[in-house]
């Protein structure tokens, strides 16, 4: 294996380690989505036409919207609040159960 193989190699695992480590835990997103089952639904579809389906949404989409939520750059009177104290963990373990369904 010459030089450059291996760096494109080392180079493509990196890339690989950070989405896996990215990707969020699932059933810990599960257990912290109980409080978006208020408004959301258990089962990530909402019971009213004004508050979007969580279900099946694209994790990275979950992400750049809940923390746009959280430091400002997107305002919602109901989500602001609900997204300030999330962590960056939380919030990528909400878009791994969400995107999961």
């Amino acid at each position: 294996m010459n030089i450059y193989t291996k760096l494109i190699t080392t180079s493509i695992l990196m890339c690989l380690a950070g989405i896996v480590s990215a990707a969020g835990d699932a059933a810990a997103g599960k257990e912290k989505a109980a409080l978006c089952a208020a408004c959301h639904g258990a089962d990530g579809i909402s019971p009213n036409d004004l508050w979007p389906n969580l279900k099946g949404q694209k994790f990275g989409y979950m992400v750049k919207q809940l923390k746009a939520l959280r430091d400002g750059s997107r305002t919602d009177p109901m989500m602001s609040p609900m997204a300030a104290p999330l962590t960056d963990e939380d919030i990528d373990n909400l878009a791994a159960y969400f995107s999961s369904m």
